[in-house]
């Protein structure tokens, strides 16, 4: 797989994202002229204040499983200790990611760029050749989660889960995003290899070769007075597609983690701009 593949990807995700975020004119401005609030006791007015923080945290903590307008954050916990999950709670990971509709929608962009570029030539062009490469790109998604989200996690004891730190320099959480994705909580509360994630990625590499086509006719050596003419072919299966699926599966899901860790960031800066923005006008009489 190409990095202009892994590029136009990526580039494909965050349009799909960016694209759903407000303007400042979208936002609703309160009224002008507001009526004045009644009086009340402070006895009468704290449930008011506690039900109002409630919302405010339910409503951060479903806005932190969804990223860029709707890519699922599902498996990012906030701060360094959580409850381990059960084998269920794993299974519910799992599923609850791969077939989000987003996740299903981004699986439908893979396809339509794999198909633009003609990876794979043995699928073909036009609609039949579109539904071959969007099972494949399914079978990849769902496979990787399967073995790297539920089945290794259950039977290694591992959390799957993306655990956040949230502060410290830049630096500090970028190695901390990248070494998550090889050291993991266990469901015992300590650290470990994450052998889930490697042994998913290579298990899911090794599936693949069922359904990817064998190999891929490159070109021809022309006949010539004394030998026919000489096919020569790319093999598109193997130990090669293994490891390069695993690395890119690897891949994705360090940048994943690095996503995750920072994007809270950036959303609150975005937040404040756009707050800063519409303030004039709510200003305004």
């Amino acid at each position: 797989m190409s990095t202009r593949y892994v590029a136009q990807l990526l580039t494909a995700l965050i349009l799909l994202g960016v694209s759903s975020f407000p303007s400042a004119a979208q936002q609703t401005s309160p009224p002008t002229n507001p009526a004045p609030p009644a009086a009340h006791s402070a006895a009468e007015t704290a449930p008011a204040t506690q039900s109002g923080k409630e919302k405010e945290k339910e409503a951060e903590r479903k806005e932190s499983q969804r990223a860029l307008g709707g890519l699922p954050q599902f498996g990012i916990v906030i701060g360094q200790t959580a409850p381990p999950l059960t084998p269920g709670g794993k299974f519910h990971l799992f599923a609850r990611t791969a077939f989000d509709p987003v996740t299903l929608t981004v699986v439908g962009v893979q396809a339509g760029i794999t198909q633009a570029d003609n990876s794979f030539p043995a699928y073909g062009q036009g609609w039949e050749g579109y539904g071959k490469r969007y099972g494949a790109a399914l079978a990849d998604n769902v496979s990787s989660g399967f073995f790297s989200t539920y089945f290794y996690p259950v039977l290694l004891k591992q959390d799957p889960r993306y655990f956040r730190l949230g502060e410290g320099s830049f630096g500090h959480r970028f190695f901390y995003g990248v070494k998550q994705e090889f050291i993991c909580h266990t469901d015992t509360g300590e650290r470990s290899f994450h052998w889930s994630n490697v042994l998913g990625a290579l298990t899911a590499g090794a599936i693949s070769n069922l359904y990817y086509p064998g190999r891929t006719l490159i070109s021809t050596t022309p006949a010539t007075a004394t030998s026919p003419p000489i096919p020569h072919y790319e093999n598109e299966r193997g130990v090669s597609l293994t490891l390069s699926r695993s690395a890119i599966a690897l891949g994705y899901g360090t940048a994943g983690g690095l996503f995750g860790e920072f994007w809270p960031d950036i959303h609150s800066k975005l937040r404040r701009k756009h707050k800063q923005v519409a303030a004039p006008d709510r200003a305004a009489p």
